[in-house]
């Protein structure tokens, strides 16, 4: 074979659809692709290690290809002011240089992002068309239109590993040259990834090298294998080029960089490009800072009739479809010295979209925007770093009705450096099992669970369909359960030790609650884009202040507003609330009535900011060891708008330490039983069934589980605790065990009826207990991330009562039917 050019070798590499295709073009050129070609990457034949252990996720190893990609646009933007990107007046943020870079980008139109969005693309490349019998390899292609590098210093730059190239430059995300090397454990089984660049200023040639593990052989004596690249005449192969067609969306390449992955080892679910893989990238990039685009080829799908589709994070996506998929958002800003500022924002799902049922809908909102299990999400810069999921909202916040409709993401970027380095792994794909993680936790359950909370009153507003009274039904139930059971029996005390079991008491006080002859009228919202009138909700005026707050205490500040409610969220001309302080008066202890020079409100008060609801916006101030007792401080509060701030300018003092209340010793392991769980009869339709009875939509509505003729029971909980049992009367189980009898009588009926109903009562009550004292942790399979997550108590026995378990306990309610069974 006459020797190929550099040219022809690069093209051949590029156009082998998978990693076979490319090992096929290797073995035939052995003389090429010798040994003595290869290098270690880094420099280092122990460099197994650092690459292996890196990202966990192939698509969080792809999402650091792409924040690769977005660093080498702002460089190259950088270089092109005549600013050195790691010079002081370079910028300092990611924020900043969007803003130096970008000024006018109007990204949020559609042709303006469709146009800077094919600067970065992700390609799909392989053989086709694919269909659901035949499943051909995927590679991946993916381009920018960045800095690029000269084929001589591709050693210092792509093939470097831990050199912190970028540690200097403070607008980018990557610092240490190392996570773009995650992506090739997932690169087939040969780890084949091909790199090609060039200059952004059109100097140099056109360099390229092709990655893999190094095949091992018996003459290797290192233990582990390693990752090489491959020389040509002991140098990255290159050749002169003017534009290259490369198959890239609406041009051709001509400076950047390109890379391909072979055979990419992708989750189960995924397939074309445009779509599956387009909405995953959304979830990781919740707000990146330019858009990309992603691209599919007629090959594998010529009857899909979108095969191109930009993206530019999931923030915008769930404000593009707030009015079909979102009921609820908001954001809370807190600036805390135990990890300095981190904005988190809330976004609450529909119980029902479209005209899906409860459970289509669950199927659909996970598929659009937890295909990755990422309930709560902790990104920098807009790339997600880590992530709880659905656990944390059952678990820490007890929040079971929202654990499929809620979204919490959490911004980091603020954080103070030194809390912020202790939460992420250096491949920012999770979350260090240490102690500030543990403290965040703990800080964010605390906060989003609070009684007067956003959430809360989600919750209680969505459970409103099923409050009933069925005290009454429960307590008979119990008394006729144990009729023949003494007190101290092993049963009892089972129950005894997780319930309240008052069984002597009888209710005394039937007073039904008064209701109001007069319904208080609201006055309707109308919420304004831009507010017109911002007002502190105090009558205080001059020098009095408006709130007095304990030294070890808060206090909450409201204001009145029009704007609406995601006016601080939106990503199109958002608003800011800013707080000032102007004046301290220090107390006498301190020198005098004194007036101290202004501080950041930072430095006094650990700060809570709301995002507007239905007009009102609050503040929470929690004073700082800095202040003292009956220390006055000036605040100034402004709320920004396009004409003009409003400003609102008001005194708070610091008032003597709130007393401790004092609890009453509990001997240890005394725990306050729970409530006993209320059982509510539920049907299809619940006209002329009673008034305590409900309907299998008030039953979704209130729990989020979704039940039909197969449902037994559904649990309703609150973190760990049982709350209610909805027992279904219309259940296909009941049905069966009523039509043993030929022509029932109403007492026939009756007794099915009871039997059916306390039966699956009392046993969802033992399991309950029994799984609960003895500590059981319930897990399941995800079927959308393969990995085995923690499944909520309620669940769990709703799963077990669908069908064959509820079926035997009502054919064998006692042990003679099945002895009987056995003797026959």
């Amino acid at each position: 074979m006459n020797k190929l050019k550099p040219n022809e070798v690069f093209f051949k590499l590029f156009n082998s659809k998978d990693e076979t295709e490319l090992q096929s073009f290797i073995d035939k050129n052995p003389e090429l692709f010798k040994r003595d070609n290869w290098k270690p990457l880094g420099g280092n034949f122990s460099n197994y290690g650092v690459v292996k252990n890196q990202q966990s996720n192939p698509i969080a190893a792809l999402i650091e290809k792409t924040t690769n990609s977005i660093d080498a646009i702002l460089t190259k933007k950088c270089l092109e002011m005549g600013t050195n990107p790691t010079d002081s007046d370079a910028p300092q943020s990611m924020d900043e240089a969007i803003n130096l870079f970008y000024p006018n980008n109007n990204w949020d139109l559609q042709k303006n992002r469709r146009s800077q969005a094919e600067e970065i693309q992700i390609i799909a490349d392989g053989n086709g068309p694919r269909s659901q019998r035949k499943q051909y390899p995927t590679s991946v292609i993916i381009y920018d239109n960045g800095e690029g590098q000269h084929p001589e210093k591709f050693e210092e730059t792509f093939l470097s590993l831990l050199r912190g190239n970028k540690n200097n430059v403070h607008f980018v995300q990557g610092k240490y040259n190392m996570g773009g090397s995650g992506a090739i454990v997932f690169c087939g089984k040969k780890r084949y990834q091909l790199i090609a660049s060039k200059r952004f200023d059109n100097t140099g040639d056109f360099g390229f090298t092709l990655i893999r593990e190094h095949p091992k052989t018996e003459n290797d004596q290192a233990k582990e294998t390693w990752y090489e690249y491959l020389l040509i005449s002991n140098k990255i192969p290159s050749f002169k080029i003017d534009s290259l067609d490369l198959g890239l969306e609406n041009r051709v390449f001509k400076t950047g960089t390109i890379i391909k992955m072979y055979s990419y080892q992708f989750p189960k679910g995924y397939s074309g490009f445009a779509q599956d893989l387009n909405q995953s990238i959304n979830e990781f990039l919740f707000n990146p800072a330019l858009p990309m685009l992603t691209k599919d080829t007629i090959e594998r799908y010529p009857n899909n009739k979108v095969l191109s589709n930009d993206l530019f994070g999931l923030k915008r996506r769930l404000q593009k479809e707030e009015g079909d998929y979102i009921s609820d958002q908001f954001s809370e800003t807190y600036e805390d010295e135990l990890f300095g500022k981190m904005k988190v924002s809330c976004f609450v799902f529909n119980v029902k979209v479209k005209d899906f049922d409860l459970k289509k809908t669950k199927d659909e909102i996970g598929r659009r925007y937890f295909k990755n299990g990422m309930n709560v999400m902790f990104s920098m810069n807009g790339q997600v770093h880590g992530y709880y999921t659905s656990e944390f909202i059952t678990r820490s916040l007890k929040l079971n009705l929202l654990k499929n409709h809620l979204l919490i993401h959490v911004d980091c970027t603020e954080m103070k450096y030194e809390f912020r380095k202790e939460l992420f792994m250096a491949s920012r794909d999770r979350l260090k099992d240490g102690e500030e993680t543990q403290q965040l936790r703990h800080y964010l359950a605390s906060k989003l669970s609070s009684k007067d909370g956003r959430l809360n009153e989600i919750q209680k507003f969505r459970k409103q369909a099923v409050n009933v009274d069925t005290s009454t039904n429960t307590n008979q139930l119990l008394k006729n359960f144990t009729k023949n059971l003494p007190l101290n029996s092993d049963l009892m005390k089972l129950l005894g030790d997780t319930f309240k079991l008052d069984l002597k008491k009888e209710t005394k006080n039937n007073k039904k609650k008064k209701k109001s002859d007069s319904k208080r009228i609201e006055t309707p919202f109308l919420p304004q884009r831009f507010p017109s009138q911002f007002k502190i909700n105090s009558k205080a005026k001059g020098d009095t202040e408006v709130a007095k707050i304990p030294l070890n205490g808060e206090k909450t500040i409201r204001f009145s507003t029009d704007c609406v409610n995601d006016y601080f969220d939106r990503t199109d001309e958002p608003g800011e609330l800013k707080i000032a302080v102007l004046k301290i008066k220090e107390n006498e202890t301190k020198g005098g009535n004194q007036v101290g020079e202004p501080k950041e409100v930072s430095e006094l008060f650990n700060v809570n900011k709301s995002s507007p609801n239905k007009g009102t916006i609050r503040v929470n101030l929690n004073p700082k060891e800095e202040l003292k007792v009956n220390d006055a401080i000036q605040l100034k509060v402004s709320l920004t708008s396009p004409n003009e701030d409003f400003d609102e300018i008001f005194w708070v003092k610091i008032s003597d330490p709130e007393k401790k209340k004092e609890k009453t010793p509990k001997d240890e392991g005394d725990n306050e039983p729970l409530g006993l769980p209320k059982m509510v009869f539920a049907y299809e339709n619940k006209e002329e069934k009673g008034e305590n009875a409900v309907s299998w939509e008030d039953v979704e509505e209130a729990t989020g589980l979704d039940i039909d003729y197969k449902t037994v029971m559904v649990p309703e909980a609150e973190g760990d605790n049982l709350n209610s049992i909805f027992i279904n009367m219309d259940s296909t189980v009941l049905k069966n065990f009523k039509s043993k009898h030929n022509n029932p009588n109403e007492e026939q009926i009756e007794l099915s009826n009871r039997k059916y109903y306390t039966a699956v009562y009392f046993h969802t009550l033992f399991l309950y207990t029994i799984t609960k004292n003895r500590g059981y942790q319930i897990n399941q399979k995800n079927e959308n991330t393969n990995q085995y997550e923690e499944v909520d108590l309620g669940q769990y026995l709703k799963d077990l009562f669908d069908h064959y378990y509820s079926t035997f306990i009502l054919n064998f309610g006692g042990m003679e039917e099945m002895m009987q069974g056995l003797a026959d």
